[in-house]
């Protein structure tokens, strides 16, 4: 790629070199003018806002993408709330900075909500000067230095967030002339518009390969492998027909089935938590693997022995069972517990093999999830989930067709690794290519 004639230190020392032509400025000063803006958003509390169709929309910074409006929440204020609080009118195509939580200054255009909008505090809203395009400042405010820069100067143990006057105080390097900017933004709009559109086609294919697996895993644990094998009806509306010589049962008179549970703290002298060497899984530990790894907490050993929870036996299967993540499952190599937010299914392994099992679950999951009860919160309660039917050959059937299972997912896992890091690659071509051109670094020729 092209590069500039000469280049001249810009004594900034996260940016480095910018062509000679180019100028520094700090944020603040982009909004010197008439009809010009640099301020925070409004300190609204929470007694404020509405969830019914207000005159003014509330957005966040959640809002604030990467260079991108994300369209999240459904939050209003009345015209009485804006008259009183003395609030400020965001309009579309301002430029909102978030001033919390990495990345911290992140930016993007407002668009047209169809709304009056307000904004939180915690947003600065920028209406800079004609002399800078909005485009290129919301490009620059994408690039990793920027970023990095940022976090230093940004404050917080637990919310990290940068002040306006410090967010002002920034510099930055930018060409003088609108058209030169302009032309700039094009072209990163170009080129990320494409690359971005690679991505989505990348993550279209894993959510097939993710549609595949799921095909491959009910097929074999409802048909089988032969395609020759007689069939029978199974009796059983969604699984239809299954091989002739397979049993199918009620998971209940396969398995134990339980539920996990959480100690009693209120009046106990011992921290089951404190020292824990056993796994105590919840739902935020499942990851989307066959096999659940390290929980987050660990308990202790006197947590059995005073029966406030249960140790459940190795190759058991845990199903999240109520709540927003009903039907992730997985399968615990070791002895565990789990809170009371997941159902712990462990199989007579002279009947059903606990992969196998496992496999059954994850083939026909939305069949599992069709017994959970929706009326308040989603719960597939132990009565149900023990009524479930399962299919089944004999053992030596179980392991041979998990074998075969074993091998498809094999074949697609790889599929699937390759695809990510061609979906990374791209995205760090992404962001290296507007940090190096909304630097200089690279020329604009196009």
């Amino acid at each position: 790629m092209e590069k500039y004639d000469n280049y001249k230190d810009s004594g900034i020392e996260w940016i480095g070199e910018i062509p000679e032509h180019w100028e520094n400025i700090q944020i603040k000063h982009l909004a010197i003018g008439d009809n010009t803006l640099f301020l925070d958003g409004d300190w609204i509390e929470s007694k404020e806002i509405i969830y019914d169709n207000g005159e003014y929309r509330y957005i966040t910074t959640g809002n604030v993408g990467e260079g991108k409006y994300k369209e999240q929440g459904n939050t209003y204020i009345t015209q009485e709330t804006f008259e009183k609080l003395n609030c400020t009118e965001v309009v579309p195509d301002d430029l909102l900075i978030s001033r919390l939580n990495p990345p911290i200054g992140r930016s993007c255009l407002v668009p047209d909500l169809g709304n009056k909008i307000v904004t939180s505090v915690d947003n600065v809203i920028l209406r800079p000067s004609p002399k800078y395009k909005k485009n290129y400042l919301v490009h620059f405010f994408t690039n990793t230095n920027y970023f990095e820069y940022t976090s230093l100067v940004g404050r917080g143990a637990t919310m990290q967030r940068i002040s306006r006057s410090m967010l002002g105080d920034i510099k930055i390097a930018l060409p003088p002339t609108p058209e030169e900017q302009t032309a700039i933004a094009n072209y990163l709009d170009r080129k990320t518009t494409e690359i971005d559109e690679l991505i989505a086609d990348k993550k279209r294919l894993l959510e097939l390969y993710e549609e595949e697996k799921t095909a491959i895993i009910n097929q074999a644990v409802t048909k089988g492998i032969n395609p020759n094998v007689p069939m029978k009806d199974s009796g059983i509306e969604w699984l239809g027909e299954i091989p002739e010589h397979w049993e199918i049962l009620p998971i209940k008179y396969t398995a134990n089935v339980q539920t996990g549970r959480t100690p009693k703290i209120a009046n106990s002298d011992i921290d089951f938590f404190e020292n824990g060497d056993t796994n105590w899984y919840t739902p935020g530990d499942f990851d989307g693997n066959e096999i659940l790894k390290e929980s987050k907490r660990k308990i202790i050993s006197e947590a059995f022995e005073k029966n406030q929870v249960e140790l459940f036996p190795k190759q058991s299967i845990y199903l999240v069972s109520i709540g927003a993540t009903l039907g992730k499952v997985s399968l615990s190599e070791s002895e565990a517990s789990a809170n009371q937010q997941i159902n712990i299914i462990s199989f007579n392994k002279e009947i059903v093999i606990p992969h196998w099992g496992y496999y059954f679950i994850v083939g026909n999951k939305e069949m599992v999830l069709n017994e959970a009860d929706y009326t308040t919160l989603p719960i597939l309660n132990q009565t149900k989930l023990k009524n479930i039917w399962i299919a089944f050959p004999n053992i030596d059937e179980q392991k041979n067709i998990i074998a075969h299972v074993n091998n498809e997912l094999d074949r697609l896992r790889l599929k699937v690794g390759n695809t990510k890091k061609l979906i990374d690659l791209l995205t760090e071509y992404r962001t290296a290519l507007i940090s190096e051109v909304v630097t200089g670094k690279i020329k604009v020729t196009e």
